[in-house]
């Protein structure tokens, strides 16, 4: 017989009549916690050569995207409904070009003070400017793909730190 996952550890986003609540974090202590998050938008090697060379038909691709992400990590309780909002201190978005993939790697760190995490931050923030990415380029290649967006590591918290081991560097 196997066991429910509830059963074992209580769904803390679940109320007693199994409707999604909202976790008080009222009785936490606010610490220093930080989250990063990783995607990639895969693209022909003429897309990447043309955002480079500042040659999209809408802009500044990386730019507008990093801004984007930036934007999203501060939005994210409001897109995610049981996230809390939060008081972010930090918001970093860098997108990498990478001709192996090719396409560009893109990582997000998001620091704040709280009672709970910023993990949902950082991903928001990486999946929005690969989005934006997408957006920016759309016109050059209506084929690209977001991918493995993804938590790479996290610090602070009652749960404790956390470090994707194929992202460690």
């Amino acid at each position: 017989m196997t066991q429910n996952f509830s059963e074992i550890q209580p769904l803390t986003h679940l109320d007693a009549q199994g409707e999604a609540q909202m976790v008080d974090v009222s009785g936490k202590s606010a610490t220093k916690r930080i989250a990063v998050a990783a995607a990639q938008v895969r693209m022909l090697p003429e897309t990447l050569a043309a955002i480079q060379a500042g040659n999209a038909p809408k802009g500044d691709v990386l730019g507008t995207a990093r801004l984007a992400g930036i934007m999203a990590a501060k939005q994210t309780s409001g897109l995610i409904p049981l996230c809390h909002p939060l008081p972010i201190s930090k918001v970093e978005v860098n997108l990498t070009p990478d001709p192996q993939l090719p396409g560009y790697q893109i990582r997000a760190e998001v620091v704040t003070k709280a009672e709970t995490g910023v993990e949902m931050e950082a991903l928001t923030a990486v999946s929005v400017a690969a989005l934006t990415v997408y957006d920016m380029a759309k016109a050059l290649e209506k084929g690209m793909i977001i991918e493995s967006i993804r938590l790479v590591s996290k610090t602070g918290g009652k749960s404790g730190d956390y470090q994707r081991p194929e992202d460690a560097t």
